[in-house]
């Protein structure tokens, strides 16, 4: 079994099966996070007054708040450590947790749901991190890749466990089914975890310090373009997410089988990623990357040429939903690889401003897409089409106009 070396005294080693294991559940908590809640929408809005809409809210509330604190978390993990920070986070989501939990009203869950996305953005920041403390290039991708896989593990289980929780409960007991998880999580986290940073490596926490770190990662071409393009790629995703439960469970009405359309289009998510985990090292990020963006705009195109002429046939739309969202995952690892590859000892706020800006954006546009549901598909393909296309400009002007190839020789493989 292959370990790599850690600076943690009382750590030294960790298994590249371990953290591959680590990295996927702590990102997992986040999917699990969002995604279980999927089949208590309707629920919810009915128990506490949310017309339309609005119900949307509940989940784009938390992926906000998951994006705006990673702004934080970056700096705080470069100055006292990636082990310290993230149990310290962990504490934070199971008291926000407990809060949802005893939620009264609309905006008092999509308060607490805000404070869950804060404390649980440290997962994102760290995971990112942890990893670039300890490889590095197609390395790293092929590792955020398998890790990955274990991340899709939440979205393809935690809708139908959400549903089989509403068969014997309310929506409350999915809080408790995820205050129960984390501390879990997080008892892993304290046993097993090594700290990745070495001391020598620290940043020093200041204000003034964090805004020039965060200057300096978004001043390099090839992090600012990968960032930039990977905002509107989360964009679609978050729009699919908000709107899911509503065009595949009331537009197409399949009800209770909504968690296993849901479980399909991740399982698909995490062939894509294993398939990319096989071939990156050798084919290299930008090949991968740049391909997938391409057949991703084609297929979306397709789609909306459907959602033009009326409400697509079922199987047409979910088969093709579901191969632009396989692309979008060997998008998202290797454009996530790609925007850290020059982070070096800043790979925490590198991370930090990578997950922030991409969670905010697409909670936004997300949003805008979402709102802007209307009983048709229309308004979700278009937003998709858009934002892929923006995508596929901002990647141009970042690789100056040569795609595929281009830069394979400078990415390393260490």
């Amino acid at each position: 079994m292959q370990h790599l070396q850690s600076p943690d005294p009382l750590r030294p080693q960790i298994a590249v099966r371990e953290l591959i294991a680590m990295v996927g559940c702590l990102m997992a908590l986040n999917a699990l996070s969002i995604d279980i809640l999927l089949p208590a929408l309707a629920e919810i809005g009915h128990a506490l007054g949310a017309p339309g809409n609005d119900r949307q809210l509940v989940i784009t509330s938390y992926v906000f708040g998951f994006g705006l604190a990673q702004l934080g978390f970056g700096p705080l993990s470069d100055a006292m450590g990636r082990r310290k920070t993230l149990l310290i986070a962990l504490v934070a989501y199971l008291a926000a947790t407990v809060l949802c939990l005893v939620s009264q009203g609309l905006w008092a869950l999509v308060a607490a749901r805000a404070l869950q996305g804060v404390a649980a953005a440290a997962t994102r920041v760290i995971a990112v991190a942890i990893v670039r403390d300890l490889v590095s290039g197609r390395r790293m991708a092929e590792i955020m890749s398998f890790a990955m896989t274990v991340f899709t593990v939440a979205p393809i289980l935690a809708p139908s466990i959400g549903q089989l929780i509403l068969f014997g409960g309310d929506w409350r007991v999915i809080f408790i089914f995820l205050f129960v998880m984390a501390s879990a999580l997080a008892l892993w986290m304290m046993t097993r975890l090594p700290e990745t940073l070495h001391p020598e490596k620290r940043i020093e926490l200041r204000l003034g310090s964090a805004m020039k770190n965060y200057a300096l990662a978004a001043s390099n071409r090839i992090t600012l373009g990968y960032l930039t393009a990977s905002c509107f790629i989360m964009g679609a995703l978050f729009a699919f997410i908000a709107t899911s439960e509503q065009v595949l469970a009331e537009l197409y009405e399949l009800g209770a089988m909504f968690p296993i359309a849901f479980a399909v289009i991740a399982l698909g998510l995490a062939g894509a990623n294993i398939v990319n985990a096989k071939i990156v090292r050798r084919l290299g990020m930008r090949r991968i990357s740049h391909s997938a963006l391409i057949a991703y705009l084609l297929v979306n195109g397709a789609n909306l040429t459907l959602a033009f002429f009326g409400k697509p046939p079922f199987l047409a739309y979910f088969l093709l939903l579901m191969t632009a969202l396989m692309l979008f995952s060997m998008i998202g690892a290797n454009f996530s690889a790609l925007a850290m590859e020059p982070a070096g000892d800043r790979a925490g706020t590198t991370a930090a401003l990578y997950g922030s800006s991409t969670a905010m954006a697409g909670a936004v546009l997300g949003s805008v897409i979402g709102q802007g549901y209307d009983g048709t598909v229309l308004p979700i393909t278009l937003g998709f089409t858009v934002l892929g296309a923006i995508a596929f400009l901002i990647v141009l002007w970042t690789e100056k106009g040569k795609l595929f190839g281009v830069g394979e020789a400078n990415e390393p493989d260490a």
